[in-house]
């Protein structure tokens, strides 16, 4: 028995991947983020991954000014060769229905919800590379006991690091990036 050979698309174009080869890729092609020039593919998402998306994204855009909304799974361009793709966004500017990605001076806040997969990434890698970029908020999504936990960071100007203000579980009330009170209790409903 012989491997199928990979698809020609999959070949990293001469001088290897940037942020722009995404959007060139096939539309049958599976979703990948870019982190340091490799191509990330997406690996399935679980049920408590999915539904927390689901509930606290929609958590967060109602408590969102009406200049702002939420996306999610959409790629942030932070250099020629990173374009990783958070969970969740909260973005400002005008809305495009064409749009790929965006920029990081757009991003408010960035939420990562952790998988076992993505767990190295969600917890030392993109955290570095938002900050880096001067993404404000960041928040990190954990499982404890089956129930969502979310650390709260915000942006330290004088280090440029994030610096966490808060572990938050059954409920998450913040001032910034804008006021929020999201019951945390109802982000996920385990199966009985």
């Amino acid at each position: 028995m012989t491997a199928e050979p990979l698809p020609d698309w999959f070949h990293p174009p001469p001088g290897g991947w940037t942020a722009d080869d995404l959007d060139r890729l096939p539309p049958d092609a599976p979703r990948f983020e870019l982190i340091d020039g490799a191509l990330v593919m997406t690996s399935p998402r679980t049920s408590f991954h999915g539904q927390v998306m689901r509930r606290l994204s929609n958590a967060i855009e109602l408590a969102a000014p009406h200049d702002l909304w939420v996306e999610f799974e959409m790629t942030i361009r932070l250099g020629k060769r990173q374009r990783p793709e958070p969970d969740i966004l909260v973005v400002s500017g005008p809305p495009h229905d064409e749009r790929t990605a965006y920029l990081p001076e757009e991003v408010v806040l960035v939420v990562e919800i952790v998988s076992e997969e993505s767990a190295a990434r969600d917890r030392e890698t993109k955290p570095l590379k938002y900050a880096q970029a001067g993404i404000r908020h960041f928040w990190r999504v954990e499982k404890e006991d089956r129930k969502p936990v979310v650390h709260v960071y915000e942006l330290d100007d004088t280090t440029g690091t994030y610096v966490p203000t808060g572990i938050h579980r059954d409920k998450l009330v913040l001032p910034v990036p804008f006021p929020m009170d999201i019951d945390l209790t109802t982000s996920y409903r385990a199966p009985r």
